[in-house]
């Protein structure tokens, strides 16, 4: 079982707790962060999601990504969730964006993490991650504009 902080709209917390899968009260958000990886070299990393994810099932994103557990920052729950997706240990982190989603009841964060670990250093996570491939900024741009590109991470990227 899986359990979330509960957020207002503004990100402050409610002192109530969500359940992964059970129903979000009106109001209520939780914390969704998300990791761009660009190597020092300007590949990006992208990561294929397993098929037995429910959302958006084999495609691949462009880096990795979940939900802050309770009692994580946004900041702690993209550095957990980009090393249990891939292995790469984050130093720093740039923010890109924060969008509050209401039909999702989710509070996006991005952040940009450039690395200069190993390309072959990637470690899957199982159920999670299946299959990883670095491309550069023209390949980049071709998965971005393609079908191939889950629609709402597109959305949430168009800025960067």
């Amino acid at each position: 079982m899986e359990i979330w902080d509960a957020y207002d709209r503004q990100g402050t917390k409610t002192g109530t707790d969500l359940i992964r899968g059970e129903e979000i009260g009106e109001g209520l958000y939780h914390l969704v962060c998300e990791i761009v990886v660009r190597h020092v070299d300007g590949d990006h990393l992208l990561l294929q999601r397993d098929f037995r994810k429910e959302a958006y099932p084999g495609f691949e994103e462009i880096g990795a990504g979940g939900s802050a557990l309770k009692g994580e920052t946004p900041l702690q729950g993209a550095r957990r969730e980009l090393r249990e997706e891939s292995g790469i240990e984050a130093r720093e982190l740039e923010e890109l964006y924060r969008i509050v989603k209401d039909g999702s009841h989710a509070i996006h964060h991005g952040y940009l993490c450039v690395t200069d670990a190993p390309k072959t250093s990637i470690e899957l996570q199982e159920g999670e991650t299946i299959s990883y491939r670095w491309v550069d900024r023209e390949e980049l741009i071709a998965f971005f504009d393609s079908d191939r590109c889950i629609p709402p991470q597109r959305e949430r990227l168009k800025g960067y």
